[in-house]
């Protein structure tokens, strides 16, 4: 579509040629009643065009001006003779599809005055209105109204049929939404049991050479000569790093066990406040700020405190992660109508969104000293406790990590 199509359109054409044949078939064809045909048809297409005209002061001004450019032509055609007092009807429909009920009776109002206004300009003492005049004039003033009503129900039923669809469309992208984040969730939960029988079995199976190692590294060391620091240092790094490996196995099968909850009634402020002392105690010279925003109406929730703040405790490391040095981390608390909300919020440096879906995997990491299960166990915790844990990121805004449990403690 070019752009004068879209500023020319053929209603617009239509309304030119119905302007012009008003003045061509008129018996009065005077300049007055040409200069207000051609301003009111001017009007008339290029008021949508303009914003201000599209809503609120400025729709009424369009509909008050229709109204006074209507008055003025009766007014050079005749007055309350006029053949042009159907022109009147414009502000009153104009008014019917785009106003309130009371919006569109006041206006209707104010049609009829205006009609009714040019018996004012008649010399009374001289002229006499006939029964049958006086009939006349009383039908054309019934007839604003009447399409007043009409066309207001008309485009209320409109309206009405337009929320439903409206409505329609929205369960429709929830719906819709709510599938993808279902199979997404599915698809998560089949890969982490994948993994998760996979990582048992190779952690078992990696923990006996690995322990052999270690033994072997040992019972090396107490047999080196004293002398030989440089055999006893590597001696050192050997038991070193299977210790570090051990530790990463017994994350990886912290990972692939099922989870035993120990449901109690949590307070959730109470385990935050836990997670925060202990990253306190890990790390005093944390580098951001973390904020706490609990609301005081959140109920206790069933959960396993001990993994609930594992969670907390996780979520909150990252975020301090993602922060520049002296950022601000908040954990905000929520009470839902049936959930409890937790969310960790940083204004770090964001993620990537085709990595979204990805940061919930295990061994998906973005660290280059990573191993990526932090994210994969707080998801399966969540998940244990039948909760919900989704991202909102903005690369270079930051995360918001939102976690929702279910609120069925009493």
């Amino acid at each position: 579509m070019t752009p004068l199509s879209r500023f020319i359109r053929s209603q617009d054409l239509v309304w030119l040629l119905l302007f012009g044949a008003l003045h061509l078939v008129s018996p009065v064809r005077n300049n007055a009643e040409l200069q207000l045909l051609a301003t009111l048809a001017l009007f008339q297409v290029l008021s949508p065009k303009i914003d201000w005209f599209s809503d609120g002061i400025g729709l009424v001004a369009s509909i008050l001006a229709k109204l006074l450019l209507g008055w003025l032509l009766m007014g050079v055609t005749y007055g309350v003779e006029s053949s042009y007092y159907l022109i009147l009807l414009l502000p009153v429909v104009a008014a019917a599809t785009s106003l309130s009920a009371w919006g569109a009776t006041a206006i209707t109002v104010l049609t009829a005055a205006a009609y009714l206004s040019f018996l004012l300009f008649l010399d009374w003492t001289i002229y006499v209105v006939p029964p049958d005049q006086a009939r006349e004039i009383s039908l054309r003033v019934l007839f604003f109204p009447l399409v007043a009503y009409l066309t207001y129900q008309l485009a209320e039923e409109n309206r009405g049929e337009a929320r439903k669809y409206q409505e329609a469309a929205e369960e429709l992208a929830k719906a819709n939404r709510s599938l993808h984040e279902a199979e997404a969730a599915v698809r998560r939960a089949d890969r982490l049991a994948a993994l998760g029988q996979l990582t048992a079995g190779l952690a078992h199976e990696l923990r006996n050479p690995l322990g052999t190692i270690k033994n072997s590294a040992e019972l090396l060391n107490r047999r080196l000569d004293r002398a030989d620091e440089i055999s006893r240092e590597l001696t050192g790094f050997i038991s070193t790093e299977v210790d570090r490996t051990n530790i990463l196995i017994t994350r990886f099968l912290d990972f692939a066990r099922p989870v035993k909850l120990k449901l109690t009634p949590t307070s959730v402020a109470a385990v935050v406040d836990q997670a925060v002392e202990e990253i306190g105690r890990s790390d005093p010279k944390l580098p951001v700020t973390i904020f706490k925003n609990y609301s005081p109406d959140v109920r206790p929730v069933a959960a396993d405190a001990e993994l609930l703040e594992r969670v907390v405790l996780n979520l909150i490391t990252n975020a301090a992660q993602a922060s520049p040095p002296g950022g601000v981390v908040t954990v905000r608390t929520r009470q839902g109508v049936s959930t409890v909300e937790i969310a960790v919020i940083d204004r770090g440096t964001g993620i990537d969104p085709k990595q979204k879906e990805s940061i919930f995997n295990p061994f998906f990491t973005t660290k280059s000293d990573g191993v990526g299960l932090g994210l994969a166990i707080v998801s399966k915790i969540v998940d244990e406790h039948g909760g919900k844990i989704v991202v909102e990121s903005t690369p270079g805004e930051g995360s918001i990590f939102r976690v929702w449990l279910p609120n069925t403690a009493s």
